[in-house]
């Protein structure tokens, strides 16, 4: 990664595990590599993550960080920190906060890419945004159309067409349109990474539908998307029933799985890759990686939390960073 590289970190939800995934996480890196980061977020807070987790780092504003200390872009609470393992609007509130200044960091140029701790769409919505969680938060905050969740790990990578919504409308949203683009979507990115991706669509129905026993939108909305990527020279192949296609990936037989809904993609990954997989946006005019967990109320502010998958996160975002977006 290149030294001038600024990766900027959300602290999440404040009064979740975030902040002391974060400590830990920077307190594993060399010390001169954490000259790299700005955390957006409170340094109340990641002083009493510091606390629990042992990590003696020290904190400072991001216009003038010390040699070994943390830069911290400050964002006010406008209220006293919230209680650690709690729901709270107020920390529902911070955590959008946070979010805003990182986009604003990104979209201006002082940040390359952002991870994201995780945060709470309870609290969120009880602090009026209502947006689905992350990947929906900075689609508003960039003005973009619609983005794409991509689950990377180092055997298993899906990309989901629908997430956040019922199962009910994530059918109705496999589309020919909405299926191609995530397939392009996914193309784009391995592309950028320097590689052409073998990408698998995954089936929606049982069997493909088995010709229409069980269902017609294999054959008339998937079937015609993956042919119309063909012809664009995307080598992608399906769809294919769900319950082998994933198991052929982990296997080697594709490099990436066109997941139709939440489940059916984060299943398989959770499964074999619970501590190091990441969340990607795909589709937005920044980069963003995040841990693929939640705000683990139950052991927040106890230190127990484990800081592996934000280290899986930081090392692919310093992967996005070194490789530089196309135009396509």
């Amino acid at each position: 990664m290149d030294r001038n590289a600024k990766v900027a970190v959300t602290l999440g939800d404040p009064a979740g595990v975030g902040p002391e995934v974060i400590v830990k996480a920077l307190a594993a890196l060399p010390s001169d590599e954490r000259r790299d980061f700005v955390i957006v977020g409170n340094v109340e807070a990641l002083e009493r993550a510091d606390r629990v987790s042992g990590t003696g780092l020290k904190f400072e504003p991001a216009d003038a960080p010390g040699d070994d200390r943390i830069a911290v872009d400050e964002v006010p609470l406008g209220a006293a920190l919230p209680e650690i393992g709690k729901v709270s609007p107020v920390a529902g509130d911070a955590s959008v906060r946070y979010i805003t200044r990182a986009v604003d960091l990104a979209m201006s140029g002082r940040a390359d890419v952002i991870v994201t701790a995780p945060i709470n769409k309870e609290a969120m919505n009880l602090a009026g945004h209502h947006h689905d969680g992350h990947t929906g938060l900075l689609a508003h905050l960039t003005g973009s159309k619609s983005s794409f969740m991509l689950l990377a790990s180092e055997r298993l990578n899906t990309i989901h067409v629908s997430t956040h919504i019922s199962l009910k409308g994530a059918i109705e949203r496999a589309k020919t349109e909405r299926v191609l683009a995530t397939i392009e979507a996914g193309h784009n990115h391995f592309l950028r990474l320097g590689k052409k991706a073998r990408i698998a669509v995954a089936g929606l129905n049982p069997h493909c539908g088995e010709n229409g026993l069980f269902g017609t939108e294999d054959m008339e909305f998937l079937a015609p998307a993956v042919e119309q990527a063909q012809a664009k020279g995307i080598d992608v192949v399906g769809p294919i029933s769900a319950d082998t296609v994933f198991a052929r990936a982990y296997n080697g037989a594709f490099d990436l799985v066109i997941a139709q809904y939440h489940d059916q993609g984060h299943i398989p990954i959770k499964l074999v890759a619970f501590e190091t997989a990441v969340n990607v946006s795909l589709g937005l005019p920044i980069d963003r990686v995040s841990v693929d967990h939640g705000t683990a109320f139950d052991i927040a502010g106890t230190g127990k939390a484990n800081h592996v998958n934000m280290l899986s996160a930081i090392a692919y975002a310093r992967l996005m960073a070194r490789s530089p977006r196309r135009e396509m």
